[in-house]
């Protein structure tokens, strides 16, 4: 991509959207098409056509979606799975129309089914039954896959996807109920400091704490995804375009941790030595799901920041944006 191609970020105000615009702008990409959801509502077809005829952007990053975690996607199932579904058939179709160059689809490590041997590599996609807990949602990115695979058969595109681990950093959503796993509990053990002092009662984590997850800080991810974006023709055929081949690839650390071990590493860094306690009655989720990101690191590109740095960095922004609003 040249500095000044004209790129549409699809999701631009969420957690990972708005770390591939700081990417793109640390490298000098000043072209881009940053749309908020008031301005352009993706699960609208007339809206996403309108823009694409107007904007005619290069090239895409599709990070928009509906997200959550374990409570919310048990809780919205049906918004899950039409949201997600509406989004990415809106965008991709519509890149094919306009000629898009490359587009770049995020999904999710979820897509992988429960029981799969870990590390989870990409041939292990549709081979048994996926996590009931997130189920509508694992469906619609694997969707996603299998559009972008559909598109570049028949009509030649170049619409590639990503699939990372878990994801957390500055942006994420603190709701106390709907977020996902890191910053639920950055704002259970913040709200528990805040009225109980650092040594106040006990914090209860949801689930037995045993399950192993990877995770991902945010601003990695985007770099793996400008990373893809930019392989030269020939790497790109060969690694995403040669069907049956994969068309999406693992981002991920390789590296996993129980939830308990998490979460001790959370408030320590919240400073937090209050009682930690465990709520079995709570889904765990998927046992593990860890990544086989061989395939990624080949392309040239392997995870910097540690756990522990980059959940001290999610939660000094969460201490600078709480009071705004914006956290």
């Amino acid at each position: 991509m040249q500095t000044d191609a004209k790129i549409f970020v699809a999701g631009s105000s969420g957690l990972v959207g708005s770390a591939i615009i700081r990417c793109l702008r640390h490298q000098g990409f000043h072209n881009l098409l940053v749309p908020d959801r008031d301005r352009l509502d993706l699960t609208d077809a007339r809206a996403v056509k309108f823009f694409f005829e107007t904007e005619q952007p290069e090239y895409v990053f599709l990070a928009a979606a509906k997200v959550g975690g374990i409570h919310a996607n048990q809780t919205y199932p049906a918004e899950f799975v039409r949201d997600n579904l509406l989004i990415q058939t809106h965008v991709i179709h519509q890149a094919w129309l306009s000629g898009v160059k490359r587009l770049l689809f995020l999904g999710s490590s979820c897509i992988y089914p429960k029981h799969a041997l870990q590390p989870l590599r990409e041939d292990s996609l549709l081979t048994g039954p996926l996590e009931p807990t997130n189920e509508p949602y694992a469906l619609a990115k694997i969707a996603g896959i299998k559009m972008c695979e559909s598109y570049n058969r028949q009509y030649g595109t170049r619409f590639v996807a990503a699939m990372p681990t878990n994801i957390f950093g500055p942006g994420d959503n603190f709701h106390p109920e709907n977020s996902h796993v890191v910053p639920a509990l950055i704002r259970r053990f913040h709200d528990a400091k805040a009225l109980q002092g650092a040594c106040g009662g006990a914090v209860t984590v949801w689930g037995t704490g045993t399950p192993r997850r990877e995770l991902l800080y945010v601003d990695d991810l985007a770099e793996a995804c400008l990373c893809i974006m930019q392989l030269q023709d020939d790497a790109l055929m060969r690694e995403f375009l040669s069907y049956p081949k994969p068309c999406f690839v693992n981002i991920g650390t390789g590296l996993d941790v129980t939830i308990q071990e998490l979460a001790e590493m959370v408030r320590q860094v919240v400073g937090y030595q209050g009682e930690l306690v465990f709520d079995p009655s709570k889904a765990d989720g998927t046992p593990r799901k860890v990544l086989d990101v061989s395939r990624i690191q080949h392309l040239g590109w392997q995870a910097k920041t540690d756990l522990q740095k980059g959940l001290a960095q999610t939660y000094a922004w969460y201490l600078e944006n709480a009071e705004t609003g914006r956290a």
